[in-house]
This record gives structure tokens, C-alpha cells and sequence, in this order.
């Protein structure tokens, strides 16, 4: 696996045509595939320490190397659920060309996931100083969420939903990460606060405890 192959090009060689070349270097590597496969029987581990050191053969043609040296390929043609929420906690920013029309209207907006795309968001929905001073805002954290990404665009599009306030508190750290993962944390409705006992204080009645087991 650790040998190159080099083909040496002089006067003769070129007499004899490019043709002739090509024969040469195409018999070279077939004989160092075979080696290569016999080898590899024999080597034990000092032959796999040598390949993941040496990134397998140097070999020019693809199709003559085994399937553990080549990188397999895929293009998703569907998605069939999705998962994510479109949301995502993050911070905005100017685009770094002042002078670009882009930067009239939009604003970057960069995910604390990474796993997430940064996003242009409208100018319209950040703060109405935020471009005259971009400073204060460089610690608050936004909600955005994620309505459009273009095929020939490298950033998706989104819009601005809240601000939650300074990053590293406890409370906008813990309302953007349940926002993210789609966690309704909003008031209960009347309706079902009318299903919990209504005389207080509440206590379980012997009959009940009869019937189940205390964990407590």
C-alpha cells in the first residue's frame, strides 16, 4: 500500500507514442492491486497499522480498489417526516458587506446549535436600534424560526418570534431550549385546572392509598 507508482518519461517514450505509456502505468497497477490483496493476507497487524497509516493504496484508477478504500455516496431524493421544529435560539448580527442591498434589508442570524443552518432575518423584525447599535444585542438571545431555504441560496430564510433576553441566565437559556424542541410550557387553561380538587388543603383518602402502590 505504501508504493507509488511514477512514470519515467524520456526521448524513448515519446517515440514511441503516449499510447505506449499508458500500457506501462495500467500494468504497473494491476500488478500492485495483486500485491496489494496478497499481501494484506499476510501482513496481520503490522499490514493494517501500515494501511490507516498510509490511507490505503495509491492507486489512480477507482475501479480497481476493494470496497474498503472507497467512500460510499448518497443524494436524498425525500424527506419523509420532519423532525425539527424550524426553531432554533440564537443571536443576530450585521452581513459583513455594508455596501450590498442585502444588507438593507436583512440581518444574519447565527444558531447556538450548529446543527442549524444560519438564517437571513427581515431588518423588520429585529430591534428598531439594532443597526445603529449592533453592540447591545451581541449577547441577546432571539427565537427564530425557520420559514424558507432556496436551492440556490446559502443561508436559509427566517423570521425573528422573541427576544428571551440575556444569554446565560437561566430562564431565556431554558424557555429557547424548550421552544426549540416543541414543549408547550404555556399557562393551563381553565378547563384543566377545574379538574384538580377544589377544597384545599388536598389530601389522599385512605381508600385510594388502599389501592395503589407508594412510591413516595
Amino acid at each position: 500500500p505504501d508504493v507509488i507508482i511514477e512514470a519515467q518519461f524520456d526521448d524513448n517514450d515519446a517515440e514511441h507514442g503516449q499510447d505506449h505509456l499508458q500500457d506501462m502505468l495500467t500494468d504497473d497497477v494491476k500488478k500492485l492491486s495483486l500485491d496489494t490483496g496478497e499481501k494484506g493476507k499476510a501482513a496481520g497487524v503490522t499490514g493494517v497499522h501500515r494501511a490507516k497509516q498510509d490511507d490505503g493504496p495509491k492507486v489512480s484508477d477507482p475501479r480497481l480498489l476493494s470496497d474498503e478504500f472507497l467512500q460510499r455516496t448518497a443524494k436524498v431524493v425525500c424527506i419523509l417526516e420532519k423532525k425539527h421544529s424550524r426553531a432554533a435560539t440564537g443571536f443576530i448580527k450585521l452581513l459583513a458587506d455594508r455596501n450590498s442591498e442585502l444588507f438593507k434589508r436583512c440581518a444574519m442570524f447565527s444558531p447556538v446549535d450548529h446543527r442549524v443552518p444560519r438564517v437571513y432575518v427581515p431588518l423588520a423584525d429585529c430591534p428598531p436600534d439594532f443597526v445603529t447599535k449592533p453592540e447591545a444585542y451581541s449577547q441577546m438571545l432571539f427565537i427564530c424560526r425557520i420559514v424558507d431555504w432556496k436551492e440556490d441560496s446559502n443561508f436559509a430564510s427566517g423570521q425573528l418570534c422573541k427576544s428571551l433576553g440575556q444569554a446565560g441566565e437561566i430562564e431565556p437559556e431554558s424557555e429557547g431550549i424548550l421552544t426549540e424542541y416543541g414543549v408547550d410550557f404555556s399557562d393551563f387553561s381553565p378547563e384543566v385546572l377545574e379538574c384538580l380538587p377544589q377544597n384545599l388543603p388536598w389530601v389522599i383518602s385512605p381508600g385510594e392509598l388502599a389501592k395503589r402502590r407508594d412510591l413516595r
